[in-house]
């Protein structure tokens, strides 16, 4: 089990992510946009550094949503590699059996 504290900063990062979106898309689009004037478009790099940093989605680490567990994860199950096994083993993940040839 991860520590409590590494998984509840994650649990913050992603809501702050989720708040900070659209704020982030349209700035970054400005920044983007060769078309715009070059003072708009440091303005809008400077309000994007006045956001905080653990407002964007890269900060955000993928977990297992059972143990916490940062590596080896599977992103289509919310996973680590270990439950997943355990959790197949004992048939509690619909259509997935164990390979043998």
């Amino acid at each position: 089990m991860a520590k409590t504290s590494a998984v509840n900063r994650n649990a913050r990062r992603e809501r702050m992510a989720e708040r900070d979106r659209t704020k982030r898309a349209a700035l970054k689009a400005i920044v983007m946009d060769r078309s715009s004037p070059v003072e708009d478009r440091f303005d809008a790099t400077l309000k994007l550094a006045q956001l905080p940093r653990n407002g964007a989605k890269v900060r955000v680490r993928l977990r297992c949503a059972l143990t916490g567990r940062p590596r080896g994860n599977y992103r289509k199950f919310k996973l680590s590699r270990n439950m997943l096994r355990e959790l197949a083993s004992s048939g509690q993940i619909p259509g997935m059996v164990k390979a043998s040839w």
